[in-house]
């Protein structure tokens, strides 16, 4: 019992703010050299930087997003007015002004196969299921605490953060632990 909670503790700790890694599994129709790609988004949910992509082996996929902070033109500042993560409703409240930057992921075909999105190389944006919710990954540059309406409530720490969000009645937040839960990307046909 002593070492299996310092197990935990770290575990959670390492779901939020530091290192991240994200296993899973793509489902439906996968063209050849697919990849899958974490990018960093602007306000608007245009992709800016790519931030780690690895291609679609067996069916599976496994991204170890880098602790390095986003680039400055992909971050944006956090503030109550414009908070527009899954699952947040108004009254919203923000314990600090900091800079983000929301990772989305995307799929492509990469066709002259060096390992990195080039122009040309269409982009599809692609949701990620983790259990009965949704995968969600932030990075702040400081740490805060977000609270929304029906019961959304996450604190997040400085560096890269990994949330499930199932959005119901009432919205759940939990730290994303990898393993816990599995996670799938489906492409459809």
């Amino acid at each position: 019992m002593k070492l299996r909670l310092p197990l935990l503790v770290a575990a959670l700790f390492f779901g939020s703010g530091g290192a991240l890694t994200v296993t899973g599994s793509v489902t439906g129709s996968v063209p050849a050299d697919t990849r899958v790609s974490g990018w960093a988004v602007s306000a608007s949910g245009q992709p800016v930087q790519e931030i780690v992509s690895v291609p679609v082996q067996g069916g599976q996929f496994r991204l170890e997003i880098p602790t390095a902070s986003p680039s400055f033109r992909a971050q944006t500042a956090l503030n109550a007015q414009n908070v527009t993560w899954p699952g947040v409703l108004d009254p919203v409240s923000v314990s600090a002004e900091t800079q983000t930057a929301e990772l989305k992921f995307f799929t492509y075909r990469d066709a002259n196969r060096n390992g990195q999105h080039d122009e040309g190389e269409a982009l599809r944006e692609v949701a990620v299921s983790a259990g009965r919710g949704s995968l969600f990954i932030v990075w702040v540059n400081s740490d805060v605490t977000v609270k929304a309406s029906r019961g959304y409530e996450v604190a997040l720490k400085r560096g890269w953060n990994a949330f499930v969000v199932e959005v119901g009645r009432a919205v759940k937040v939990a730290p994303f632990v990898e393993g816990a839960v599995d996670v799938t990307l489906n492409l459809g046909r």
